[in-house]
């Protein structure tokens, strides 16, 4: 037995021996022997628990893991219950024009402060009816003495064409002034003419001279084909020429084309800004030669410009 052991159980001994005898005689004793045996072996076994480590595997179940962190994915806003949803505006297809015509040749010559009406043919290419809360409304350029905002003047169907006039004022200052309008929806949204959405404007010119300077302000060709396919004994292409003064003038011109059939030159008169429309034809038949072809229309006064028309005659 080791010394720890004898000491314990000596111990153990002496205290049993003290308790016994406080106590008095009343309760059997136990021999000595009995009582060491019992103490002996209960140390033992508490030093038996103490002594041996415990070498059983803990089931999975019982040891705690850490979940790896995992980068969450972002969440879709939620908007609130209380907001209503953003949705396309109700007029956004309605807001679809183009334009058909107008008056007042760009470059027109006026005098300073002096009043004119410009008109715009739009033509409602959307599927909306527009009713007189749709605006029109000054987009950039020179106000020209109008308003900012006008009420649409009336309503117009899918299809139909409104003509715009506004009562414009020229400046004080002589120079080239430039205004530009577009169209808005009840909604506000701001809408031109043609796919781009662009403004329709005008431009005049503003001289306090005796005798302004007029001249040529456009000049618009077109070439059409009668019949338009086929073959017959004979084709004939119509060449027109469109041009635009800025005033009262005065100007020569003539047509020249690729077979040299050319015109004498010839001098036209108009009396007011306006438009003049010239017209050439050339008759190509079977036996003809086919292929690319011109024809030219030549301003000779007060500008030397050429304006030309390629086309192809083809009949096999």
């Amino acid at each position: 037995m080791t010394k720890p052991i004898k000491y314990l159980l000596f111990c153990v001994t002496v205290i049993t021996s003290l308790i016994l005898t406080s106590c008095g005689a009343s309760t059997p004793i136990p021999d000595n022997q009995s009582i060491i045996q019992t103490s002996v072996a209960e140390t033992v076994a508490a030093q038996n628990t103490l002594a041996i480590p415990n070498t059983e595997t803990p089931s999975a179940a019982a040891i705690p893991t850490k979940t790896p962190f995992q980068q969450n994915t972002p969440l879709a806003p939620i908007f609130s219950p209380t907001a209503p949803l953003p949705t396309l505006s109700s007029f956004a297809t309605c807001a679809s024009a183009s334009l058909k015509s107008e008056t007042i040749i760009d470059g027109t010559v006026f005098k300073p402060g002096e009043q004119f009406t410009k008109t715009w043919e739009v033509t409602n290419t959307s599927t909306c009816v527009w009713d007189t809360s749709y605006k029109i409304i000054f987009w950039d350029g020179d106000v020209l003495g109008g308003g900012y905002v006008y009420n649409l003047p009336q309503i117009v169907g899918p299809g139909q064409t409104l003509p715009i006039s506004l009562i414009l004022t020229t400046p004080a200052t002589d120079g080239t002034y430039r205004s530009e309008w577009k169209l808005q929806t009840p909604d506000n949204i701001n809408f031109g003419v043609g796919y781009l959405n662009a403004a329709f404007y005008t431009v005049v010119a503003v001289s306090s001279a005796q005798k302004p300077k007029y001249g040529i302000a456009s000049v618009i060709t077109n070439v059409t084909r009668d019949p338009k396919t086929g073959c017959p004994a004979n084709t004939w292409y119509t060449f027109t020429a469109t041009v635009a003064t800025t005033g009262p003038l005065e100007f020569s011109y003539y047509w020249d084309q690729s077979d040299t059939n050319s015109s004498k030159v010839q001098t036209a008169t108009v009396a007011s800004a306006t438009t003049k429309t010239f017209t050439r034809t050339w008759k190509n038949g079977r036996a003809d030669n086919q292929g690319n072809k011109w024809v030219s229309f030549i301003l000779t006064d007060p500008i030397n410009q050429e304006y030309r028309m390629d086309f192809e005659f083809v009949c096999p």
